[in-house]
């Protein structure tokens, strides 16, 4: 994994004296606002389904889909099938714990630090 946000961004957080978790996350995972709020209601209510996260978000059902689909693929969010007793099924959602969220994001600085460490040292002198 590697840093996923735009250098100025990152440069807007090193400056920060104290950069809120919202930001950091974003800088680090490059995802939006709107996806860092998704997981922040997650957490707070795990297992949600599209539908209760887009009410209680007040966001389209679609919007949080996508939410969601950056959120999974960041490792940030998990999906599990639940059946429904008339058939059928739905997915439920549950953000990644906090603590692991924060280990995640500090090996992820690591792995990026390291990358930019290699790429520093590989400078020709020329």
């Amino acid at each position: 994994m590697a840093v996923n946000s735009s250098p100025n961004r990152f440069r807007e957080l090193m400056v920060d004296d104290e950069p809120a978790l919202d930001e950091v996350m974003a800088c680090v995972f490059g995802v939006q606002s709107h996806e860092v709020r998704t997981y922040r209601t997650l957490l707070e209510n795990p297992s949600s389904t599209v539908e209760e996260l887009a009410n209680e978000l007040d966001r389209d059902r679609s919007n949080v889909n996508r939410s969601l689909s950056t959120l999974r693929e960041k490792s940030l969010a998990k999906r599990q099938r639940r059946l429904l007793d008339g058939g059928g099924h739905v997915y439920q959602y549950t953000a990644m714990p906090l603590d692991e969220t924060r280990e995640l994001m500090h090996e992820t600085l690591d792995q990026w630090a390291e990358a930019v460490h290699e790429q520093i040292d590989a400078f020709d002198a020329e």
